[in-house]
């Protein structure tokens, strides 16, 4: 507890950060909020209504299939707009959606409302797709590179927090309430989350980092350097020519890592459920035992990252998520529940710490958003591939043996991210079609 206060009570942080940090890290307290509540009881809702695999798996994949189609777009809005102010704005229109879980169940029968939820997330993926590739960039103007890595972990310690109290509280409150009345109180819960989180993403400006260019638009980069003749064709417009530059090679890494990650996703509440036959407290404690394990990873991420660097600290964290779905396959205890929950929240301690930074610094700082929407059009790619090609797996060679081979399959992930995740230094990376 000692570390976690030192945190937030850090004299060296400079003044003119701090009003954007405390709402970064006001905003990751109410996400955490929505995640272990709303969000992480929709798929174990799901699966009590009787939702299969494929169904489960399309909560998941329905919103990266939009995702991948608007990214470009949400890229080319968000050169022409201030970052901040559409970043909220489509924070709200997204979040709306939350709302709307919440009435689901008075107007569906079961089936109905797997369908329904379907439809809303659905519904969510273009206002999710702005906020996704804006949020990146505004995190990035908003904190100096050097302060990245602290940052970072102090949000995710935040979001452990609050994580654990939503999870724990909402498994309770399931317990306790009758069935489809439980849920709804839940996805309540998550909604106002998910709007106090909007309302602090209001505060945050943009800051120049010292030192660094001003992060100028994409078209005003061009006219500078006398290229805005390149925007004429389709390859400059979709922006091809980022995959020339050595942020490539970050890119194949990413999509191997997500993929890896979204193929287990939608079998851990089908295992949970029709397996392991946990409560809905038992999850409840499970997922609480995962962000308590985040949290006290993510107190010495700042640490690890200047001994070890954003690049090495992703993939030696994703070997050890990697053990996660691996002795999940094995597990048919509550007991070895909480066991694998705890491994696999020091793993994402160190990979959801990590990887932005990882991104973010092999991105220029006057073409973000460009390279943003690239990462996010192979991560949405990942999560639909994933997310369906999971239950497809699982359903031809069972759920425990489908998760032991994910396990695996992170593992080679890793290993990836180790060996060809780190761009060559002496190659300029341009930053600007050409």
């Amino acid at each position: 507890m000692v570390a976690i206060r030192r945190r937030f009570q850090n004299p060296i942080v400079p003044m003119e950060y701090r009003a954007n940090f405390l709402h970064l890290y006001a905003d990751m307290g109410w996400f955490g909020i929505l995640s272990g509540s709303a969000v992480n009881f929709l798929s174990i809702y799901a699966a009590r209504l009787g939702a299969n695999g494929f169904q489960i798996g399309l909560l998941g994949a329905i919103s990266a299939i939009v995702n991948m189609a608007f990214a470009i777009p949400a890229m080319q809005l968000l050169e022409k707009r201030p970052v901040g102010r559409t970043v909220f704005w489509n924070s709200v229109i997204y979040r709306i959606g939350y709302l709307l879980w919440i009435l689901v169940p008075l107007f569906f029968s079961r089936q109905g409302q797997v369908w329904a939820l379907v439809g809303v997330v659905f519904l969510m993926g273009v206002p999710l797709t702005i906020f996704t590739v804006g949020f990146n960039a505004l995190f990035a103007a908003a904190v100096p590179d050097e302060w990245r890595p602290y940052v970072a972990g102090t949000r995710n310690v935040v979001y452990s927090i609050s994580y654990i109290l939503a999870a724990v509280g909402s498994g309770w409150l399931l317990s306790h309430l009758p069935f489809t009345l439980g849920y709804q109180v839940v996805f309540g819960i998550g909604a106002v989350g998910a709007f106090m989180s909007s309302l602090h993403l209001f505060f945050i400006r943009n800051r120049t980092v010292a030192g660094a260019a001003p992060s100028a638009t994409h078209e005003q980069a061009e006219v500078s350097s006398g290229k805005s003749a390149l925007r004429h064709t389709w390859t400059s417009r979709l922006r091809i020519d980022i995959w020339r530059t050595p942020y490539a090679a970050v890119l194949l890494v990413m999509l191997g890592l997500h993929l890896a990650q979204y193929l287990a996703i939608p079998l851990f509440p089908l295992y949970s459920v029709n397996n392991m036959h946990l409560t809905d407290q038992s999850i409840g404690i499970g997922t609480a035992l995962f962000y308590l394990s985040c949290l006290i990873g993510s107190t010495q991420l700042h640490r690890f990252d200047r001994r070890l660097g954003p690049h090495k600290l992703t993939g030696l964290g994703f070997l050890v998520m990697s053990l996660y779905p691996f002795l999940m396959g094995f597990s048919h205890s509550a007991t070895a529940y909480f066991i694998v929950s705890v491994i696999g929240g020091f793993g994402w301690s160190l990979v959801g710490g990590a990887y932005a930074n990882y991104i973010l610094k092999n991105i220029p700082e006057d073409d973000r958003p460009a390279h943003l929407a690239w990462y996010n059009i192979i991560l949405n790619a990942a999560i639909l591939v994933g997310s369906l090609l999971g239950p497809a797996i699982a359903h031809y060679i069972g759920l425990g043996v489908a998760l032991v081979l994910i396990g695996i399959c992170r593992f080679l992930a890793g290993l990836a991210i180790l060996k060809w995740g780190q761009p060559e230094p002496d190659q300029p990376q341009p930053s600007q079609p050409g």
